[in-house]
């Protein structure tokens, strides 16, 4: 009979443990043991509140800026950031806490930025003290040390408030092929987004849209979905027939629609979008009444703007109730109470709107 080899034995059983070894679950370190917090401790614990920086419009955390080029996205950047930089005034009225920025402009020299300033502050002698905001016009790639260098300069400064990027596109990594759109973008800017939450920072990418619009305003975001989605805040420069507006959406903002002018590099705010397009849209249907010198109904002021019918004698009815305009006559309005082609009307403000 042949003895038995121990080695052989402990070789093959070595094996065996091996195969189970690799056949068994893995368990990263990290991945191990779920973190539970009871609903009681998160309640009963006191958060700070939301660090405003640009009020109403840039917080602490990831915010993104986009908008057609050539609308004033750079011009409204150093608004914000010259008013934080000298805790003064954003867009005309908005009043900001002083802190010192940082913007990152990788598309102009300083010559440009020099330029910028000065329009923005034409006269030397009453211009504020701009040491808080410094300028970067070179940087590494987001996965190249970029992060590092924001760590750099938030330990440099005595009020980290607000970093600036011009623009995004020119910081992003590479994807991976054995990802999607989606994926690339999202992991692209995570870093960006959880550096800025977690120092209470405010980061301010500027970014491009689609050519053609959407209908949903974050779907107008160049690229894919990514960036928004990883985006504590999204904020939108449009413009179209009834001027500029900035539009904002976010996790921890009030969605909202402004309505802005823009003129010698200065944006100021004109009001809530609808508010002053609802004005605006008043003041037409006034002139164009005039100009007619006619009364005239909902259908024929409706043909004359180009605008749906249904709309204008919405509109037309709550004028009337305001005392903007006047029935005179079966459905028809006017701007003043009576009107001579109109003669035994009584000015009526209410009632049944016609055709």
């Amino acid at each position: 009979m042949k003895p038995l080899d121990a080695n052989a034995i402990a070789s093959e059983q070595g094996i065996d443990v091996l195969h189970q070894a690799l056949d068994a679950p893995v368990l990263r370190p990290s991945a191990r043991r779920f973190t539970r917090t009871s609903t009681n401790v998160i309640m009963a614990t006191t958060y700070p509140p939301l660090r405003s920086v640009v009020p109403g419009y840039v917080y602490e955390g990831f915010t993104v800026l986009a908008g057609r080029q050539k609308l004033g996205k750079t011009w409204l950047a150093i608004d914000w950031a010259s008013a934080v930089a000298t805790g003064r005034i954003a867009m005309g009225s908005i009043p900001c806490e002083l802190g010192d920025v940082l913007y990152i402009d990788m598309e102009n020299g300083p010559r440009r930025i020099q330029g910028r300033i000065k329009a923005l502050f034409p006269n030397e002698r009453d211009r504020p003290n701009l040491s808080h905001l410094e300028w970067v016009t070179e940087a590494l790639q987001l996965d190249q040390g970029f992060i590092d260098e924001l760590e750099r300069w938030r330990a440099s400064v005595q009020k980290p408030t607000l970093v600036v990027i011009d623009v995004l596109q020119r910081i992003k990594p590479p994807g991976s092929p054995a990802r999607n759109a989606y994926e690339n973008d999202y992991s692209a800017w995570a870093p960006l987004q959880q550096w800025a939450t977690e120092n209470r920072v405010a980061v301010l990418g500027l970014h491009h849209t689609k050519k053609g619009g959407a209908e949903d305003p974050l779907e107008a975001l160049s690229g894919s979905n990514g960036l928004s989605a990883c985006a504590d805040t999204t904020i939108l420069l449009d413009q179209d027939q009834n001027g500029r507006t900035l539009y904002v959406r976010g996790r921890d903002v009030e969605e909202k629609e402004t309505a802005v002018m823009f003129a010698g590099g200065l944006f100021s705010i004109l009001g809530e979008a609808s508010e002053v397009r609802r004005s605006d849209e008043r003041t037409v249907i006034i002139a164009a009444l005039t100009d007619n010198g006619e009364a005239m109904t909902p259908a024929e002021l409706a043909a004359a703007l180009g605008k749906q019918s249904n709309n204008i004698k919405q509109l037309l009815f709550k004028m009337a109730k305001a005392g903007e305009v006047y029935r005179v006559g079966r459905g028809r309005y006017w701007v003043e109470p009576s009107h001579p082609h109109n003669p035994d009307n009584r000015g009526n403000r209410s009632g049944d709107d016609g055709d």
